[in-house]
């Protein structure tokens, strides 16, 4: 690495290279990311790169890395704007999954692309995405625990994040109907696993109430 670049500079370098990479990803794939592409791109020599990474999977783990950061940072976000509502912080952290996943489609897929290699390579990557993760089931948690939403939380989140990804991913892929749209689909498919979730926490529990023991007893011969 030249020695009269700044840490700003090497830092911008990086930046840029990483945002290249993130979009010929996107248009061409694993097989669209290599080394000398990313140089041409950049208009450096193709040793250049070599001097920030060492291969373009660790160019792509600092992409993951920087995307799950940005994604945590806008679930962090939602649930400070709740101030407190248990509610509101579920639906925030359920509205900003959305506008992170819409708005950056490109670093999304990427997020989640089953070809790259496991993030227990790297270490940055693990933090980043073992903190998301952790955002995503902290709302449920607290519903859990405040005795407004019923069952295992850890369960629930998978069940929460493997809905919202399919819609997206398929969403993004051109795959749901004009009409019901995304939204639209979306939002019935919360309303069906929130209200799922809220009947174990409002199930009766105990002897069955006085009236439907009176109306059995009318019921019999």
């Amino acid at each position: 690495m030249p020695k009269n670049l700044s840490a700003a500079e090497v830092d911008a370098f990086r930046t840029r290279l990483c945002a290249v990479a993130q979009h010929r990803f996107a248009t061409g794939g694993r097989d669209g990311v290599s080394m000398r592409q990313l140089a041409d791109a950049l208009g450096c020599s193709p040793m250049t790169p070599y001097r920030y990474f060492r291969n373009k999977d660790e160019i792509l783990a600092a992409v993951r890395t920087a995307a799950f950061d940005r994604f945590a940072d806008a679930l962090e976000g939602a649930i400070a704007k709740a101030r407190g509502d248990l509610r509101k912080q579920g639906e925030g952290v359920g509205e900003a999954y959305i506008r992170f996943a819409l708005s950056e489609p490109e670093a999304y897929r990427l997020m989640f692309d089953l070809s790259q290699p496991h993030p227990d390579r790297y270490p940055e990557l693990v933090c980043a995405t073992t903190r998301a993760r952790h955002l995503m089931s902290a709302s449920l948690e607290k519903l859990v625990e405040a005795g407004i939403f019923a069952g295992d939380a850890q369960l629930m989140g998978y069940v929460f994040w493997a809905t919202m990804h399919g819609l997206i991913v398929l969403h993004l892929a051109g795959k749901l109907p004009a009409k019901p749209d995304f939204r639209a689909i979306q939002g019935e498919a919360m309303r069906l696993l929130v209200a799922g979730a809220r009947s174990g926490a409002a199930a009766p529990t105990g002897p069955a109430p006085t009236r439907l023991i009176q109306r059995r007893r009318r019921r019999s011969p």
